[in-house]
């Protein structure tokens, strides 16, 4: 009897435990929508990448003009020269640069007859292919990952400013409290002395004299221009630097010159070099830099090909 008695209690709790079980995974699966780490993202799309200016990537061994290598490279067949029309265009013909995609890099590279200076120009064409990053801003990041590996000051962007003095002058109130002491000792020294005052004076002319001499022997001032390093470039592409390299190993010394902009979503590399086997006479830096320099702007002005 007492077996019938707790029967019903019994089954209506278990009736109750059920319910109350359905009840949370019926809130758990209402739920599950609200607590998605990515609401929205399943249909989403990233927005399509701006395409490049330039399509195409011209041909780099007929880009540069004969003239222009001429005065890269002396010793080149020029007008008037003894050398057959077939010599003279395997010599401004170059050698091409092996690449596995002619559409994205193309290069080419020369060198004169001695091998004593080499020249090479390398086109590349940047296609992203990160969402959301136009093939021009893609350019622009390996442009500064170059420039930063080549340790471009930020300050070089503007060449025409002046660093300051390594010996900036003193300071308005220690020169005053200098010439002040300087005034009082002379007056304690001379007092009413002619002598001393005479004394005095002497020595301040001939030091007047030696300082209107010194300029002439203090000139160091070296002709070649700026030592060796990086400049940022403001007259060729959108980005633009240069890399000036001096080394030397056993008898030999040799100048690497490289250029390097970009011109929208087109990164272009000059690199210009010349080699002594005499270490007396180091390559000029001021004249390899100028004509990878007027090289740059020929190239940058022709616009590669679209």
């Amino acid at each position: 009897m007492q077996r019938r008695a707790y029967a019903p209690a019994a089954a209506l709790a278990a009736t109750v435990l059920a319910a109350g079980l359905a009840g949370c995974g019926g809130g758990s699966g209402g739920g599950g929508g609200d607590d998605d780490p990515k609401p929205g993202t399943g249909g989403s799309t990233a927005p399509a990448a701006e395409p490049g200016k330039y399509h195409s990537l011209p041909d780099p061994c007929a880009y540069v003009a004969r003239d222009t290598l001429r005065r890269l490279l002396p010793g080149l067949p020029g007008e008037g020269t003894d050398e057959t029309e077939q010599e003279a265009d395997k010599a401004f013909k170059g050698q091409a640069t092996i690449t596995y995609d002619a559409d994205r890099r193309v290069g080419c590279r020369w060198k004169t007859p001695d091998d004593t200076r080499h020249l090479s120009v390398d086109f590349e064409r940047v296609v992203s292919y990160q969402p959301g990053t136009s093939d021009e801003e893609r350019a622009q990041q390996l442009y500064a990952k170059r420039a930063e590996a080549a340790h471009v000051p930020v300050s070089s962007s503007t060449p025409s400013a002046t660093p300051p003095s390594s010996s900036p002058p003193s300071s308005p109130a220690k020169g005053a409290k200098d010439a002040k002491g300087a005034k009082d000792a002379k007056g304690k020294k001379s007092g009413n002395d002619p002598k001393a005052a005479g004394a005095s004076s002497r020595p301040a002319a001939t030091a007047t004299s030696s300082a209107t001499a010194a300029p002439p022997s203090t000139s160091t001032t070296p002709s070649t221009g700026p030592e060796p390093g990086s400049l940022a470039l403001d007259d060729v592409g959108d980005d633009a630097f240069v890399d000036d390299r001096l080394a030397s190993g056993g008898t030999d010394v040799h100048r690497d010159v490289t250029i390097v902009f970009r011109s929208a979503n087109v990164l272009v590399t000059i690199a210009y070099s010349q080699g002594s086997a005499d270490r007396r006479h180091v390559p000029d830096g001021q004249d390899l830099r100028s004509k990878a320099h007027g090289l740059a702007r020929e190239i940058d002005a022709g616009h590669f090909n679209n």
